[in-house]
């Protein structure tokens, strides 16, 4: 069964490409925009290809039965229609629910006609990052709503979870929402992540203008939008899925284990 992993060298795509070896998928074939700078294991077919240049994907379609589809929202519905002229036996894309932007990825998939499961994803663990140089020189994070609670997902979790359903039968039609194993407020987080660092980390609020204009140089537009979530979850908070331990057999990672890991990006 040919798989083609499309996102195949970003955050996620290229975890989903060790998930599948890991499960024993043999005939994966992995599109990059750069194929000479992959570096993906041996056995994987690497193909010239980019979701954002849809006239480089329908020699990449060939022969494919089933389908990793990163979130691009630009092209979608021409990648999706390939996809189906192509003969895909099932599309597994990484979209979103109704309330966020994503949603568009996982309507034009359904249109297609191609079987699809999609996976629903929450905030990655990976985010975390954007506090990494407050936390290096003030041992403080700076932000409005410390009481706003999430579930953060680390991204290896998606992927396996990815992997998973692309080697199995039975998902057909059916919306997963991942979350990680916990709900945490913000400033469980940073005390959590100070844990990781052995040293005791401080959250001081702010303003939600004050964030959105340090947000904004790397974010634009979207540093309202993503502090406005951040209000909205101290209400209405995001409540943890088991999804993760449901679908793969193994828990889902826990925002301590993913500080730990990932302690020394805030060293």
């Amino acid at each position: 069964m040919k798989i083609l992993v499309t996102g195949a060298t970003g955050n996620i795509g290229r975890k989903v490409v060790d998930h599948l070896i890991a499960l024993g998928a043999d005939d994966i074939r992995a599109l990059s925009n750069h194929p000479e700078r992959a570096e993906l294991p041996e056995g994987v077919e690497v193909v010239r290809g980019y979701l954002r240049r849809v006239s480089t994907l329908s020699a990449a379609l060939e022969g494919v039965q089933r389908m990793y589809l990163a979130p691009v929202l630009e092209t979608v519905t021409e990648v999706v229609e390939l996809a189906r002229q192509a003969g895909v036996g099932r599309i597994v894309d990484l979209s979103g629910d109704e309330t966020t932007d994503w949603q568009p990825i996982a309507r034009a998939v359904e249109k297609s006609g191609v079987p699809w499961t999609h996976l629903y994803a929450g905030e990655f663990m990976e985010n975390t990052t954007m506090w990494a140089e407050q936390v290096r020189t003030t041992g403080t994070v700076r932000e409005p709503y410390p009481e706003s609670a999430n579930a953060p997902i680390a991204m290896d979790d998606i992927a396996r979870v990815a992997a998973t359903i692309l080697t199995q039968d039975g998902h057909d039609g059916i919306a997963y929402p991942l979350t990680g194993p916990e709900t945490l407020t913000r400033a469980e987080r940073v005390r959590q992540l100070g844990a990781a660092l052995g040293r005791d980390l401080s959250f001081e609020t702010e303003s939600r203008q004050e964030t959105i204009d340090r947000l904004h140089p790397a974010m634009g537009e979207f540093a309202e939008w993503y502090v406005d979530g951040l209000a909205a979850m101290v209400e209405h908070p995001q409540q943890a899925t088991t999804a993760i331990a449901d679908l793969t057999g193994r828990p889902a990672t826990t925002f301590a284990e993913w500080a730990a890991a990932h302690a020394d990006q805030f060293r």
